[in-house]
């Protein structure tokens, strides 16, 4: 197409005439030009038809990718509908999952309040329970104290002390270790504690209630010769009247003088009734003695139980049988109830008020 300009025999008239004259060509010229001028129209002819080839496949190429293009134009068109209608699902999805989110929050403040006042009512319930037990155990403990007082046993109080240890042990709360220690530290104190048996005690004092029948005044005649009532009496052989008459007048006029040994003056000149009554007031102090173990006034017994040794011992005849056993049994029963206080729990009971008190 872009073609080499004509030869000069193309040119038109116009031109020839303003041009200069030239002189005519020579036959050589003249057979150059009609040579080119055949070969140069194929020629021309020729790039014609690769230049319209060209175009046709430059335009087979752009009508392909114009419909390439429009293709992509079209799927993104529809991909780009797509997409938006996913972001507006995105989006209502998103505020669907922000309420949600939003009531859920509202939700876990409602339940995370619940349990805080779940944990505030257990706390107290907790709090309260501890308090019922710990009231509960110092008034099983200060009964159990009361009744050993009365019944002079530490059985009470001792089966107290083992059942508050094992209702602290169920219980499995740290705040009340110290009772623990505590309540251990006094069963082993009680346990270790040497207390008198009182019904023995009784025994022994009624005992005593008994023998002060058998008991004779220190201006009493001695009576010797007495012999077991099991033992038998050899029989005598005979006598005559007068020997026997001989013999009972003789301890007859034994009897009018006797000398023995008085250690108290107020013991010669005791009469028959005044030694009743002194039989009987000995036996009120040992009665006495008796109602106050069992009141548990321990001093007033000891009291009444040495006013009756010294009875024993200032208006009773020393060397008789009765006397001694009496003597040695009020002894038994004055060295018994020096053992009879009971130990105390203070310990227990002052971690218990600290426990009430909740400090």
């Amino acid at each position: 197409m872009n073609s080499a300009p004509a030869p000069d025999t193309l040119q038109p008239a116009e031109s020839l005439d303003v041009a200069p004259a030239r002189p005519a060509p020579t036959v050589v010229e003249g057979v150059v030009h009609a040579g080119s001028s055949r070969w140069l129209l194929p020629l021309l002819t020729g790039v014609s038809g690769i230049a319209l080839v060209s175009v046709v496949v430059l335009w087979q190429k752009v009508s392909g990718m114009q419909e390439a293009l429009a293709r992509q134009s079209a799927q993104t068109q529809v991909q780009a509908v797509e997409a938006n209608a996913m972001a507006k699902q995105a989006v209502s999805l998103a505020q669907e999952s922000a309420a949600r989110a939003a009531v859920l929050d509202a939700r876990l403040t409602e339940v995370a309040l619940q349990r805080s006042q779940l944990d505030e009512l257990m706390q107290s319930m907790s709090r309260s329970r501890d308090e019922n037990l710990v009231v509960d155990i110092e008034a099983a403990v200060r009964l159990a104290q009361q009744q050993a007082q009365l019944t002079g046993s530490v059985e009470p109080l001792l089966a107290a002390l083992k059942s508050a240890e094992q209702r602290i042990i169920r219980a499995a709360q740290p705040r009340l270790t110290l009772l623990q220690r505590a309540v251990a530290r006094d069963i082993d104190r009680v346990k270790a504690a040497a207390v008198s048996d009182t019904p023995m005690l009784l025994i022994k004092l009624d005992e005593l209630v008994r023998l002060a029948d058998e008991l004779q005044p220190a201006n009493a005649p001695l009576l010797t010769g007495q012999h077991d009532k099991n033992v038998a009496i050899p029989p005598k052989a005979a006598v005559s009247w007068w020997q026997t008459g001989l013999e009972v007048f003789l301890g007859e006029a034994k009897n009018l003088v006797r000398v023995s040994q008085i250690q108290s003056p107020e013991a010669a000149l005791l009469s028959p009734g005044q030694a009743f009554f002194l039989k009987e007031n000995f036996k009120l102090k040992l009665l006495n003695a008796r109602l106050g173990l069992l009141a548990r006034q321990i001093e007033s017994a000891r009291a009444d139980l040495t006013d009756a040794e010294r009875m024993l011992k200032k208006y009773f005849q020393a060397n008789a049988r009765p006397t001694q056993a009496s003597a040695a049994l009020l002894q038994q029963v004055q060295v018994q109830m020096r053992a009879l206080q009971i130990p105390r729990v203070d310990e227990t009971l002052a971690v218990l008020a600290t426990a009430a008190a909740g400090r």
